[in-house]
């Protein structure tokens, strides 16, 4: 039987384009979202059931300047002042937002930032997302890097000075098996003092596996946390069961990772539903598993190959920039990253204010490092899964994050 989902750089056949026809316009033909399936493990928590209560009754228009001048004057802030800090009534206090984000970053924080870089492995994909430039029904040259290859990406990057990096994948069980990660990972623990899988969400056992392999933190993005509005943007695949994604997180630090990350692509859905939903999220993953170290991370959506399925909610700049001081308030310990989706000004600005950890060398295609590194033309690249703005080397990160007075840190954890 024919597999629909892993098609190349020669186009979809009749038959997947009968479905992908079938998935966009006849609802009934798609899965419950709600619906786990075959294999996927569910696990007892009410983390969802407490995180989708306060987002259902998030009103943020009803919020008024009193309320967040009264959040601002806090040293612990409760729920009701993140919402009040997310909405448009924060909008005229960003400067004594950021003043306050900049002081609490400082005291747990220092003057530091830390640097990473992601290694995109393979971009074969079975979901249909219809924002996404990997989803398995896009016209894109797929790759999938062999051993070698990989690590003589991971070379490539070291060589740079490099010590942390981000494994990313397609979300292909096929493909990009739990073992070829593994085998990557264990590739990368040779190069790298820190190692961070961003993949599709595993059971329990498989992030123990990740872990022995060398992963030290599982990074899954929610996408949205409307699942009405996700119903419509994942049509089909796995990562269309929207609570089994919402648990990943759990679900690695049950199998004894060290630290996690999510968030929302703010854009797809309201963003201040979806940045508070992120945001506790991550409070009540702390609150359960306080010797894990949580992160989260405010991608905005970017421009990607076919998005003209979708008609995103605007998030500006300053919009952005209350968010993540309303994050760095809310959650004074957790680890705040800004990718390369945002231009260099923003990121330059954001660093001195909230952010702990960026981006830097960046590539989301499949095995150019060394042509972006080094100059170097290569025939064996796949297609990038969407635009980056920022596209400063690892050096010339280092070299900005040092004339501004901040200390650029590639690594502050060893293992004895």
């Amino acid at each position: 039987m024919e597999n629909q989902f892993l098609v190349d750089s020669e186009g979809l056949s009749e038959s997947a384009l009968k479905r992908k026809h079938e998935l966009e316009n006849n609802p009934d033909c798609r899965t419950d979202i709600m619906t786990y399936m075959d294999g996927q493990e569910q696990i007892q928590s009410d983390i969802r059931e407490k995180v989708m209560k306060e987002v259902e009754e998030y009103d943020p228009s009803r919020y008024t300047a009193a309320d967040v001048r009264r959040a601002l004057q806090k040293s612990n802030l409760s729920v009701e002042d993140l919402k009040a800090l997310l909405s448009p009534a924060a909008a005229p206090f960003l400067e004594q937002m950021a003043e306050r984000a900049r002081i609490e970053t400082r005291k747990h924080f220092g003057n530091t930032v830390y640097l990473f870089t992601p290694l995109y492995i393979a971009n074969y994909c079975e979901n249909y997302c219809v924002y996404c430039g990997f989803n398995c029904y896009n016209h894109i040259r797929r790759m999938k890097l062999s051993m070698a290859q990989i690590e003589h990406e991971m070379e490539v990057i070291a060589e740079s000075g490099m010590e942390e990096i981000l494994i990313l994948t397609g979300e292909s069980r096929a493909q990009s098996d739990i073992h070829y990660i593994g085998e990557a990972c264990k590739l990368a623990r040779k190069y790298f003092r820190m190692v961070g899988v961003e993949i599709y969400p595993v059971n329990v056992e498989d992030y123990r596996y990740l872990h022995e392999c060398g992963v030290d933190y599982v990074t899954v993005f929610q996408e949205t946390y409307d699942t009405e509005k996700y119903e419509t943007l994942h049509l089909a695949g796995h990562k269309r069961v929207w609570p089994y994604r919402f648990e990943a997180q759990e679900r690695a630090l049950m199998g004894g990772m060290r630290g996690v990350a999510g968030s929302a692509l703010l854009g797809l859905s309201d963003f201040r539903k979806d940045a508070l939903a992120s945001a506790l999220h991550m409070y009540f993953l702390q609150r359960k598993y306080p010797h894990a170290e949580i992160s989260l991370s405010c991608p905005r959506l970017r421009p990607i190959i076919n998005n003209g399925k979708i008609n995103p909610q605007d998030v500006g700049e300053r919009q952005l920039c209350q968010i993540l001081c309303a994050y760095r308030m809310f959650l004074p310990f957790a680890g705040i990253t800004v990718s390369s989706r945002e231009s260099k000004s923003f990121r330059d600005g954001i660093v001195k204010i909230a952010a702990t950890k960026i981006s830097a060398g960046v590539s989301t295609g499949i095995g150019d490092h060394e042509s972006k590194y080094t100059g170097k033309e290569s025939d064996t690249e796949g297609d990038e899964q969407f635009e980056i703005s920022d596209s400063r080397s690892f050096r010339q990160m280092y070299a900005d994050m040092a004339s501004e007075g901040l200390q650029p840190v590639l690594n502050d954890y060893l293992y004895v």
